[in-house]
């Protein structure tokens, strides 16, 4: 399991978040909603440990997570970040970039390394993009190579920053089918997402963050019924029950 304890984040001189305390837990799926520079990026940076603390701790089975040799730790979280650059190689020898923690230097890629990465482009549904180069992908194509490379780590947690950017909806429902397929094999998966329907939909728990702080934590029935979401984005948001569940709608809200 994956903590923040009284968690305060931010980069040097300028703090992003204070007083964040949660969990991304074996077999659930975690959110992350807020609105735009409410600390949803820093916050899973510091949980992937890319940043240290400015103040409380961040927990990695009970221990704290600077404790863990770099490479110890990162055969423990993946983290797929929002922001990448696309160098001139190929979707297959990207994905392979998340075996690195399981390789000795000089790197010498193995059969069960080579087996891994298949697994991953499969399940990101980029096979047919392996022996592509990534500068000829568009945007969507990417961001699933990118989150092939992240699967091909194997991890126990998992942390996405965005990973439904640049997709169309059907790519976008994968994604998050996906999420709940890894926590369904007792992973925990924390995800940063702006499209509030969706996370409802597929959250177990729901983290809202705003003006520096957690603002709510709870499961999407409490967060819908709270209205914590509404106050925090200034949408107006609703439901209507279908055969497979509650699904949600935004819209703005009326003014005056």
């Amino acid at each position: 399991m994956l903590e923040a304890r009284n968690l305060s984040a931010g980069y040097p001189g300028r703090e992003v978040l204070e007083g964040v305390t949660l969990a991304a837990r074996p077999g659930r799926v975690l959110i992350l909603l807020g609105p735009n520079g409410c600390g949803k990026s820093t916050l899973l940076r510091t949980l992937a440990g890319l940043l240290p603390p400015q103040g409380g701790e961040v927990l990695l089975d009970g221990r704290p997570l600077g404790d863990y040799e770099p490479r110890r730790a990162a055969q423990k979280i993946a983290y797929l970040p929002q922001s990448r650059t696309v160098p001139n190689i190929t979707a297959r020898r990207l994905a392979l970039h998340g075996r690195f923690p399981y390789l000795s230097y000089p790197r010498r890629y193995r059969r069960e390394d080579y087996a891994a990465v298949d697994r991953a482009l499969a399940a990101a549904d980029a096979r047919d993009l392996a022996d592509r180069a990534l500068p000829e992908l568009s945007g969507g194509q990417r961001q699933k190579v990118y989150l092939a490379m992240a699967l091909a780590q194997e991890t126990e947690t998992i942390l996405m920053d965005e990973p439904t950017a640049y997709l169309d909806i059907r790519h976008q429902l994968e994604v998050l089918a996906l999420a709940r397929r890894l926590a369904g094999e007792g992973r925990a998966v924390a995800l940063a997402l702006h499209d509030l329907c969706l996370a409802l939909t597929a959250a177990d728990d729901i983290a809202v963050l705003g003006a520096g702080r957690l603002l709510a934590l709870g499961g999407p029935e409490e967060i819908y019924q709270s209205k914590i979401l509404e106050r925090v984005m200034g949408v107006r948001l609703d439901r209507t029950e279908g055969p497979e569940g509650p699904r949600y709608f935004c819209g703005l809200r009326e003014e005056g």
